[in-house]
């Protein structure tokens, strides 16, 4: 430790001469004064990286020297040093932005751990997580080598988040380009292993994950009751990481009962994910049973226009219709303030579901695209994004007064996005369906080792829109372009966040259950 500059102000300074040879000793340089007009004199010449300010001296007292200096100094650490152990000075001292706060007598360790708390903190915390990740990286190599299991791919991808949140506020380009690496190899091996148990999942009596079809009647059904309501919060495009991100905002008014990670169905698109959540059906039953709510790829209009009609169809198989259910679509601030406002009036629902579109509120503009690219060229940057606009939003406000009203909280999406890097060339007819991370179509071409194909899409219960139709999925970070326009079009969407696709991020996706505090 060295070029620590330390100014320590106490009018009994000649008292704690041990003291600062002590950590002279250990290479800090102090400089001493007796009193806090004296202190503000030394601080206008020079630069220090900490004061401890003696908080009852005669004349300018600790507090108001502490005053003098946050105005001066807004972002310089004060540790105040008292005798006093009154309550109201230390809700001052700490009012006032104090470091740290100690009681005399103090003895040097004391000091010392305050030194390092406070100087040294980010730094040692780094060491810290850097050398815990280096075990970990080995470990998780392993596992990606071994991971055979859908259980076992969301414990590894738990994994992996965890460690890009704790390496997130590091400044180690090197240990983030390492786990970057690990994040693409991990989807590399995830597309291999969709690509030969997905079809499995939907063949009777096998073991497959909760997915969007069943994710209703397994996971929220049995927490809804008669004697407490419920809000079911589904937030349109919302990754893992992006509910890790504003978790401890929520925390503040509910505690968790469970938090799981179920799997989005292919194509993890609004229009098959989301409906699935709401019919409880797969979208080639959906065409089957209600061709009147389903809309294809190629048809004319909106394809989520029919959440409400397919929730109440599902509550009514499941023998619930006697549940009271209001569904609320929010897809601008305007009509979110306005539920805010009305929020009292769904006291008496059984469950009131709300649809939170997302991506939408981030910006209005049609240059959404341009607006999220440029503020979230990564996924730190998303995370962060994510984290402001969900303090500032209605569905905060929500959640507040569901507290207050007593209301149990269930949070999902329907699936979530990747941040595509890479073009890969697709030919089509012009019928050819229009998302970056899947098509359907009748005679696509296309790299077979870049994609997850569907030839017969019966077989994973997606409608044939011809009889020739197939679905073809992006694997990894990829994203279709066609060859025409091709240079504009790749450089237009390269780092976008897209969805539809197949990777841990889109697939893997959160789901949880809270009760009010």
């Amino acid at each position: 430790m060295n070029n620590i500059n330390i100014l320590w102000v106490d009018d009994e300074i000649d008292l704690l001469k041990p003291h600062i040879l002590f950590l002279e000793k250990k290479n800090y340089k102090v400089t001493t004064c007796k009193s806090g007009t004296e202190a503000l004199d030394i601080l206008d010449d020079t630069n220090f990286d900490i004061v401890f300010l003696d908080e009852n001296m005669p004349g300018l007292t600790g507090l108001e020297t502490l005053n003098e200096i946050k105005e001066r100094r807004d972002t310089l650490p004060v540790v105040m040093i008292t005798k006093s152990e009154e309550e109201y000075i230390m809700e001052e001292a700490i009012g006032n932005k104090i470091a740290d706060y100690l009681i005399k007598p103090v003895n040097p360790n004391q000091i010392l751990l305050s030194l390092k708390k406070n100087l040294d903190h980010s730094r040692l915390i780094s060491e810290k997580t850097t050398s815990n990740y280096q075990q970990e990286f080995r470990k998780i190599a392993m596992d990606l080598s071994m991971v055979n299991s859908y259980e076992e791919w969301v414990s590894l991808y738990q994994k992996l988040i965890y460690w890009e949140i704790q390496l997130e506020n590091i400044e180690d380009p090197g240990m983030f380009e390492i786990l970057e690496s690990q994040k693409n190899e991990a989807n590399t091996q995830f597309g291999k292993f969709i690509d030969k148990n997905y079809p499995s999942w939907f063949e009777p009596h096998t073991d497959a994950p909760t997915l969007s079809h069943t994710l209703f009647k397994n996971k929220i059904v049995p927490e809804l009751s008669k004697e407490q309501p419920t809000l079911l919060v589904v937030i349109d495009n919302l990754r893992y990481d992006q509910w890790k991100a504003f978790e401890p905002i929520v925390n503040n008014y509910y505690k968790k009962a469970s938090e799981m990670l179920f799997y989005s169905i292919l194509p993890t698109a609004t229009q098959y994910a989301r409906n699935a959540i709401f019919s409880g059906l797969m979208p080639s039953d959906m065409e089957k049973l209600h061709p009147n709510f389903w809309k294809n790829d190629t048809d004319e209009g909106g394809k989520n226009l029919h959440e409400e009609d397919f929730l109440i169809a599902q509550l009514k198989r499941l023998g619930l219709s006697h549940l009271k259910m209001e569904y609320h679509k929010i897809t601008n601030l305007k009509n979110g303030k306005k539920l805010v406002d009305n929020f009292k009036s769904l006291k008496d629902n059984d469950l009131t579901v709300v649809v939170y579109n997302f991506v939408d509120m981030l910006s209005h503009s049609k240059t959404e695209m341009d607006v999220v690219k440029e503020l979230a060229s990564n996924d730190k940057a998303y995370r962060s994004l994510t984290q402001s606009w969900f303090k500032n939003s209605p569905l905060l406000e929500m959640i507040q007064q569901a507290q207050q009203m007593g209301f149990k909280l269930i949070l999902t999406t329907d699936h979530g996005t990747i941040n595509v890097k890479n073009p890969s060339k697709v030919i089509g007819d012009k019928e050819t369906s229009l998302n970056l991370r899947y098509k359907t179509g009748r005679s696509l071409t296309y790299e077979s080792k870049d994609v997850l194909v569907a030839k017969d899409p019966k077989s994973i219960h997606l409608p044939t829109i011809t009889m020739s139709s197939s679905f073809i999925f992006a694997k990894g970070d990829l994203f279709f372009a066609y060859p025409n326009n091709y240079n504009h079009y790749v450089s237009y969407y390269r780092d976008t966040y897209q969805h539809g696709g197949v990777s841990l991020q889109e697939m893997i996706i959160p789901f949880v259950v809270m009760n009010p505090k």
